[in-house]
This record gives C-alpha cells, sequence and structure tokens, in this order.
C-alpha cells in the first residue's frame, strides 16, 4: 500500500488535477492547478462552504470514498441551490494523515470530481494538507441566472410550504448501518439497500432550486438538518409562524419497511432526520412549481408547528453535541 507520505503532497496534487480537467472551459480562464482558479462569472456568484469530518460526518467502514466524496459536494451544491443558484464549480481542501493509503484519496477525489461533473460544474483546484483524521472541506461557487437569492428570511403569512422531494431516507439508512453494528442481522443492509444507498449519496434534485427561484419562491433553503430543524430556521428568520402537516409530508415507498424493521415509526425520520438536501421552499399560494409538495402554511405569529403542536422533542442535527 503506497501512503500519502510516501509519494508527497506534490505528486497526489498532480492526480487530482489530471483527474479534474475537462475539455469544456468556456467560463474557466485558469482552473486548476495553479496558485488560484480565475472564471468568468455569468451572473451574481454564490458561494458556500462545507466541512465534513471522518468519524463525524462519515466513516470509511459504512461508505465507500467515492461515495464520500461526491456526498460532500452534494451537500455543499445543495447550498447553492437553496438560493436558488446553479452550480458553476468547487474547490476542495483535504486533510489526512501521512499513512492514509492513495488509493483511498484518488478514489474519494474521484467521487467528488465525478459529482461535480454530473452537476455539469468543474473542480476549480483545492489544497491538501496532514490532519491527525481524513476532512473534507468543500467550497461550492454558483450563479443566480437572472433570479434574485431566496433568503431565509422571505416567507409570508398565507404562503403555502412546499418540499421539492421525499424526506427521511438518509436518517432511515443510517439507522439501519449502526443497526447492525449494535447486533442486527446483517442482512438488514441488503434488504434495506435503498435506504442505505440514501444516507450514503443521497440524490437530491438540485434543479428545483433555479426552477422556484423563477416562479414565486419567497424563502427557501435545503433540509440539511432535519425538516424541524429548517422550519425553526426558516420561521426565526422571516419572523413567522410555520405549520407542517406530518401526513403531507412526502417519503419514499421503502421508509415504511425499512421502519417497521427496526421499530421506528418513520415520521420520525421524516421530520427529523438530516442530509437528504431536498429543497424546502415557502410559495405564494397557487405558484408552486411542478415536483413539489405542499407540506404546510405559513401565517402571521411565531414559531414552528406540527399538526398543530410546537416542535417538541423530535429535532434534528446538532453539531455540538455527541454522535
Amino acid at each position: 500500500m503506497t501512503t500519502v507520505g510516501e509519494i508527497g503532497e506534490r505528486e497526489l496534487i498532480a492526480r487530482f488535477t489530471r483527474a479534474a480537467t475537462r475539455t469544456r472551459t468556456d467560463d474557466v480562464v485558469i482552473g486548476s492547478g495553479d496558485d488560484a482558479a480565475v472564471f468568468l462569472a455569468q451572473g451574481p456568484v454564490v458561494v458556500s462552504t462545507d466541512t465534513a469530518v471522518a468519524g463525524r460526518h462519515f466513516r470509511f467502514d459504512w461508505s465507500t470514498p467515492d461515495q464520500i466524496g461526491a456526498r460532500a459536494v452534494v451537500q455543499s451544491a445543495a447550498d447553492i441551490a437553496a438560493m436558488g443558484g446553479r452550480l458553476t464549480g468547487v474547490t476542495v481542501s483535504i486533510g489526512c494523515p501521512p499513512e492514509t493509503a492513495v488509493d483511498r484519496l484518488l478514489a474519494l477525489n474521484a467521487g467528488i470530481v465525478g459529482q461535480t461533473h454530473a452537476y455539469d460544474a468543474r473542480v476549480l483546484g483545492g489544497d491538501l494538507v496532514s490532519s491527525p483524521t481524513v476532512v473534507i472541506t468543500v467550497t461550492a461557487i454558483g450563479v443566480l441566472d437572472d433570479v434574485a437569492p431566496a433568503t431565509l428570511a422571505g416567507a409570508r403569512p398565507g404562503d403555502v410550504l412546499a418540499v421539492s422531494g421525499p424526506l427521511g431516507g438518509a436518517a432511515a439508512g443510517l439507522a439501519v448501518l449502526a443497526a447492525t453494528e449494535h447486533g442486527a442481522d446483517p442482512s438488514l443492509v441488503v434488504d434495506h439497500a435503498e435506504a442505505v444507498a440514501a444516507y450514503r449519496l443521497p440524490q437530491p434534485d438540485l434543479t428545483a432550486g433555479p426552477t422556484a427561484a423563477r416562479t414565486g419562491v419567497s424563502a427557501m433553503t435545503d433540509v440539511s438538518d432535519g425538516l424541524v430543524e429548517e422550519i425553526v430556521t426558516v420561521a426565526a428568520s422571516s419572523g413567522v409562524r410555520l405549520d407542517v402537516d406530518s401526513a403531507a409530508v412526502p417519503r419514499a415507498d421503502w421508509l415504511d419497511a425499512a421502519g417497521a424493521a427496526l421499530g421506528v415509526d418513520p415520521v420520525r425520520w421524516a421530520l427529523g432526520g438530516g442530509e437528504d438536501h431536498v429543497l424546502l421552499a415557502t410559495f405564494t399560494a397557487g405558484a408552486v412549481p411542478a415536483g413539489w409538495v405542499v407540506i404546510g402554511a405559513v401565517s402571521e405569529g411565531s414559531g414552528a408547528h406540527v399538526d398543530g403542536e410546537p416542535v417538541g422533542a423530535v429535532r434534528g442535527w446538532q453539531s455540538f453535541t455527541e454522535t
């Protein structure tokens, strides 16, 4: 096994750069490999950064390196889409111990490059440093194509609340993997492969963000920390009351089976589970785009409510709590 410490930073960065090369470079003046990237912006620029830490946000025994790399791109790209933007490029910083296998990092990079290209964007560059554990930081760059940015603060009384896809899948997959680690039959991973796949690499339709920005969206975010956490944030930012009908929240057909296998009400995953990265938005009544599902309403008042009750025990991801 060849390690990062053996081949060195420059050689590994050179391999990353070769993997990131694309033939289509009409908006890239200088790409990966120089001191900095230069690209032509086609409108207001949107920028977001996310960091994922091994053992905290991902595990190499639960996901392959390419899935982990691709997932890091999805979570940053979702923030661009939540502003109504279109992803154009990413920069990536990777920290790792010197004894890390080169093949692991090359696979990680392949996932990053592949997912970025799937969004018709490109890897513009990055950094590689030594660290006690593997850390991936993705900075996503996008543009607003003649639309105003969608913020957290625009929800208005009378609007409806909607999501762009099913919720709870990533949480279900995480629960399946955790259950097998604590003595459950390993066949659960095979029996509920859809749930595990949703955790390993969520596939939200991020084109829904720019579409919403063109069709009357008033506020928008992505569901990264769980639906309840996001409605708490939007309600506070907009100074309104948000009400969710839990029965209206869409979830995948297979979610109920996973819940039955683990003895969990799947509605709990749909409300409290994070990392699906579908979009949550408020719209003027009658302006909800095709593909979105109305799950609630905006009214005068304050706070987030589910089925008429203030949110309580079902909460989402908290960064500074124990896993």
